[in-house]
């Protein structure tokens, strides 16, 4: 947690003790070497190996929880840590360590005419609020990222993955204490109680800048209550659209992996558009390994005439993210009618066209207005790692200052340098 904290303590009293001290934490990593971050990171990489056997202990509680909620096949997977997931959170640490430090570059600079010069610099954000669901790994991965670029964090995971979250924070902290740095450079806020959520949102004199990253109630919220700017994550409402020039083998693999390789993240297909062009034999052998592989399906009149396994889609079908095995379909008439139907339902995420024909792919990339917009390719590779960013904090759907996957260089902000030599102004 960073900070003594007292059972009396209301989340309102947590908040601000933790909020004070990550302030003056932000100050003293701000100042670290690049030498010093990174040899930080490897030391939370090797603890995070070391410890692998109390982190599996501390997720099988939360696994046991979620099993007695009844949490779904989707959001279980989404919870479960093993010893492949705990290395590769490690990996993960040590690829951030490896990248580049974004701080301290100087971005754009001039000389003006009564000889004083400008510079815009690259700096650390300072102190970062991240609320998160589900997945435990995002605490290591915040925690990375951010003091990567310097930036002191405070944490709030889930509920469900209260006791992982813990755990993983645990081995932060342990290596910031090791390194002599103020443990409030990594906090976590220690209660599953939903107000802490409020007080977090309102505590604009400690925190920078909010990030969430969990289900569209969360974001909805955390938008309409924070006090600080928001880079915001909505739903992964992604799509594919199938146009008529594509290669149907290509076509086959990459829908089937676009939803099915892991239904529950937010870089999964949602909605398959399927060209009014293809003949009805073409689509069938798009959709039967999705059927055949266990996903649902719900279309338009003409997709439930390709299977009779696929049931009726209704309006709030393309604006849904399923986050299961579970898609919607539908026929649209040419490229147009596509990015008009995404950019009207989607969530700004990721959406990817199949296809060959040149004037299709540059109306599609041109004009799809998403974070996120791919060419014959699975949109699960919506992902900070598989950009070469090491990792990524959340898929940003906004547009202002952060777009797509939040990465080093987006938590960093500028600052102007001007050195004079004795100029004053007329």
């Amino acid at each position: 947690m960073g900070v003594a904290l007292e059972n009396s303590d209301t989340p309102q009293t947590i908040v601000n003790r933790l909020g004070q001290a990550a302030k003056a934490a932000s100050f003293v990593v701000s100042q670290l070497s690049e030498g010093q971050v990174n040899a930080l990171l490897g030391d939370i990489a090797q603890g995070l190996r070391d410890a692998a056997p109390l982190i599996l202990k501390a997720n099988a509680k939360d696994l046991d929880a979620g099993r007695a909620r009844g949490l779904t096949d989707a959001m279980m997977d989404r919870l479960k840590l093993d010893g492949a997931r705990i290395e590769a959170m490690a990996a993960c640490v040590e690829a951030i360590a490896a990248l580049p430090d974004p701080t301290g570059h100087v971005l754009w600079e001039t000389k003006r005419p009564n000889g004083l010069d400008i510079q815009r610099v690259s700096v650390p954000i300072g102190v970062l609020g991240m609320i998160y669901e589900s997945r435990p790994n995002v605490t290591v991965d915040a925690a990375a990222l951010c003091l990567k670029s310097r930036n002191a964090v405070i944490l709030r995971g889930g509920s469900e993955s209260l006791h992982s979250s813990l755990a993983l924070h645990s081995i932060i902290q342990t290596a910031l204490r090791a390194h002599g740095l103020p443990e409030a450079a990594v906090s976590m806020i220690p209660t599953p109680d939903r107000a802490a959520v409020g007080a977090l949102l309102a505590a604009d004199q400690y925190i920078d800048v909010m990030i969430p990253r969990g289900g569209k109630g969360l974001t909805q919220r955390v938008m309409d209550e924070a006090r600080m700017p928001v880079f915001s994550h909505l739903d992964g409402i992604c799509h594919v659209y199938v146009h008529h020039s594509a290669k149907p083998d290509l076509a086959r693999e990459i829908i089937l992996n676009a939803k099915m390789r892991r239904t529950g993240i937010c870089g999964a297909m949602e909605t398959l558009l399927l060209d009014e062009a293809l003949t009805d034999d073409a689509a069938r052998g798009l959709i039967l390994p999705l059927l055949d592989a266990g996903c649902a399906l719900v279309g338009d009149a003409r997709a439930q005439t390709l299977d009779a396994r696929i049931g009726a889609a209704v309006d709030e079908d393309w604006t849904t993210e399923y986050l299961d095995a579970k898609l919607s379909v539908c026929f649209i008439a040419g490229v147009d009618a596509a990015i008009d139907h995404i950019n009207g339902y989607g969530s700004h995420h990721t959406d990817s066209i199949l296809a060959e024909d040149d004037a299709a792919i540059d109306a599609f990339l041109a004009r799809v207005d998403s974070g996120i917009v791919m060419h014959n390719t699975s949109t699960q590779f919506a992902d900070g790692g598989e950009f070469g960013m090491g990792a990524e904090i959340g898929i940003a759907t906004g547009k202002m200052h952060a777009r797509g996957p939040v990465g080093l260089e987006q938590l960093c902000t500028y600052k102007y340098l001007v050195r004079g030599c004795g100029q004053t102004r007329p």
